[in-house]
């Protein structure tokens, strides 16, 4: 090996060592009083979180997706392992071996049921269906103990003895186990990719899937072997945990896991896998130094979504370019509404028909109130609340092309403002939304712009740290560092205006509504003006907008402050209505479960932002078992994106076009909009003319034809 090799590869081995060396580095200069086995403890989970980490790098180089089902993979099959051994009283080695299969399954099944059918879809659709398998996934961990018996114990045994101390921390049996079994894993997975036949045609695969199909590389059917093995990885890490921490039953995973996985991955730039592995192992540090250090456990997860945003946010603009480009590629999944074509758009029956709907929808928003008990007035109150969030949804993600799965955080910290201007200094309610908005505004923008080089998927990872900061610390009454300015007890709802009541359901109901309407209105003018269509612009292609002499940064900074003021008004509503200020209504799964609902609605759809959300809130307040709620916002998610990828608001625009192109048809009127396939211009009468003159010639040749024989 020449020196030149020998220098690159020592310092590959530098830049894979440098992340988890500064974070060792920062846990010895923050806190000092952390003692050895708290590293050592640190290392072990390290190594478990790095299999899920591999397992989001392995789909990601195979896809270009972000798995978001990469923990419950694994999760589902270990649990049922485990009851199979616990419960059914199987032996624990037969029982692992059927885990481990059924791993496997679970992965091919995935992969063919669901993400082949959009293989060739945009990688922002296939992003989101992960998101729509995670929730099958967690109902399937909902529904798993109730198909068992209860079991009598918690965890896996020890296969071995060990019991031993460092620095006093306790390790055991299972711990050892961690050490001996992830490096086989890992040494296992290294020559699975670097000998055989399927994993260098998956390594292929992975650098260009056009130029392995064309050398005869089936890379459709090596998808399965893909996430078979991500599922593999994902199994052995959640019985290894499970070894170690325990299990709790029919209870969803902590999204802390997940958020330093998919971490680790982002700083390894989704495929260096040594500083994916070391990453992962440095962050456990972090988190079990935070851990010893704190008096509670909810100042690790911010501190690890902090050095995760950190890390993300000081890598070079080209580091995440990959990434930024598979979220970005196209974005047919944002159709919009077509406005009525204008030659039907004065026609009597159309007219009457708009009006006729528009007093349809005004009678039932009239009636609610009056019909409905107050009961069903919250609830629809709270669909009305939700609506506003999707709408910010689509301003931000829809037309601006930032993908944000910490929507929530934004409205919890909106809805805090809210709060605290309602219960400490009682101001009018007006006024106490418009700050909720501008509070909203104001984290967004914060937020936004220094993650302005970490564009697509990578933004969404920086706004689930938030959340996942959020929901942890910001909003923890007992260890926030703001707790004496978050609101405490009952929030009372005074009046608009000084002049409207708003005490009631039924008047804070009169108050959603309007905001709602007003807020459609102003996304619909932002929409039609120049804004709007640069906003489109820059989405589709920001390379081209430049080329005009268009900024992006300035009109981004817009949709991050008009997004952000929705979600702020949404949130100034959310807590005067229930008002109370409820941690857990903010947490990191509620914002996954927001942004799928905003694409079950059409993430490009002003309309179906309110469709969005009238489904998936509307399904969450019909079924009160959160087992059946995740199964049927799973299966809805999957279905709107197998069968209607542009969600319920592009699925209302085509049945209207279709009962538009059905009366045109009748009444014989031309609309080159609606009837494509048809002769859209008359014959004029110049081209009659030259066709008449065209036929008196020919005749004139016969006729010259018949003289000369």
């Amino acid at each position: 090996m020449s020196g030149e090799a020998i220098r690159a590869r020592l310092v590959a081995a530098l830049w894979a060592v440098m992340p988890a060396a500064l974070m060792i580095l920062f846990v010895r200069i923050a806190w000092p009083d952390v003692p050895l086995g708290t590293y050592v403890d640190g290392a072990i989970q390290g190594l478990l979180v790095a299999l899920v980490a591999l397992g989001f790098v392995i789909v990601y180089r195979a896809n270009r997706i972000v798995n978001f089902a990469a923990v419950d993979l694994g999760a589902a099959p270990a649990t049922f392992a485990f009851l199979l051994w616990a419960s059914v009283g199987w032996n624990v080695y037969l029982s692992l071996v059927l885990g481990l299969g059924s791993a496997v399954l679970l992965g091919v099944i995935v992969e063919f049921l669901f993400l082949r059918r959009f293989f060739t879809a945009p990688r922002l659709i296939v992003t989101v269906a992960t998101i729509g398998v995670t929730e099958l996934l967690v109902a399937l961990g909902f529904f798993l103990p109730l198909w068992f018996s209860s079991a009598t114990v918690t965890s896996f045994p020890e296969y071995f003895h060990a019991d031993f101390t460092v620095s006093g921390v306790p390790f055991g049996g299972n711990d050892v186990l961690i050490v001996i079994v992830v490096p086989l894993v890992l040494l296992g997975l290294w020559c699975f990719f670097r000998f055989s036949a399927v994993g260098v045609a998956l390594r292929a695969t992975a650098e260009n899937a056009d130029r392995a199909s064309l050398l005869g590389v089936p890379v459709r059917r090596l998808q399965s072997v893909v996430w078979g093995l991500a599922a593999v990885l994902a199994f052995v890490a959640m019985v290894l945990r499970i070894g170690v921490d325990g299990i709790t039953l029919g209870q969803v995973l902590d999204p802390a896991v997940l958020l330093t996985a998919l971490g680790a991955a982002v700083i390894g730039r989704m495929e260096r896998m040594p500083t994916v592995v070391l990453a992962a192992v440095g962050l456990s540090i972090v988190d079990k130094g935070a851990v010893f250090h704190y008096p509670s456990t909810v100042y690790s997860p911010a501190i690890v979504a902090v050095i995760i945003t950190i890390a993300l946010l000081v890598q070079r603009s080209s580091s995440i370019d990959r990434l930024a480009s598979a979220a970005t590629s196209t974005w047919t999944a944002t159709r919009e509404i077509k406005p009525i074509p204008a030659e039907l758009r004065d026609v009597p029956m159309v007219r009457a028909a708009k009006w006729a709907l528009g007093g349809l929808l005004a009678l039932f928003l009239v009636l609610v109130p009056v019909v409905l008990s107050d009961s069903r007035v919250r609830s629809v109150t709270l669909i009305g609340i939700y609506a506003l969030i999707g709408l910010s949804l689509v301003v931000l993600t829809g037309w601006a092309g930032q993908v944000s799965l910490g929507q929530v955080g934004f409205v919890g910290i909106a809805g805090a403002v809210a709060g605290t201007l309602a219960t400490r200094w009682h101001w009018d309610t007006a006024l106490i939304l418009i700050m909720a908005g501008v509070a909203g505004a104001v984290a967004t923008i914060a937020v936004g712009i220094p993650s302005l080089r970490a564009r697509g998927l990578a933004f969404a990872v920086i706004t689930l740290a938030f959340s996942l900061a959020t929901f942890y610390y910001l909003l923890n009454i007992g260890y926030s560092p703001i707790k004496s300015w978050l609101p405490q007890g009952e929030i009372p709802r005074t009046h608009v205006l000084g002049l409207f009541s708003v005490s009631s359901d039924k008047g804070f109901y009169v108050l959603v509504i309007v905001v709602l309407g007003a807020s459609l209105m102003m996304v619909r003018s932002l929409r039609n003006s120049r804004i709007g269509r640069v906003l489109i612009g820059v989405r589709d292609n920001e390379r081209a907008a430049q080329a005009f002499a268009i900024g992006s940064r300035g009109v981004l900074v817009i949709a991050f402050g008009v997004s952000g003021f929705l979600a702020g008004l949404a949130g100034g509503l959310f807590v005067l209505q229930q008002q109370a200020l409820d941690a857990p209504n903010f947490s990191p799964q509620e914002g996954l479960r927001v942004f799928s609902m905003g694409v079950v609605g059409g993430l490009g759809s002003i309309g179906g932002a309110v469709l969005g959300a009238v489904y998936v809130e509307g399904t969450r307040l019909m079924l009160t078992q959160p087992q059946w709620t995740l199964l049927s916002s799973g299966v809805g998610l999957l279905l709107i994106l197998l069968i209607l990828p542009g969600g319920l608001g592009a699925a209302a625009g085509d049945a209207r076009d279709a009962l538009l192109r059905w009366y045109a048809k009748r009444k014989h009127i031309r609309v080159p909009s609606l009837l494509a396939d048809t002769r859209v211009v008359s014959p004029t009468p110049a081209s009659a003319d030259l066709a008449e003159a065209v036929a008196e010639s020919a005749q004139q040749v016969d006729a010259l034809a018949e003289v000369r024989e």
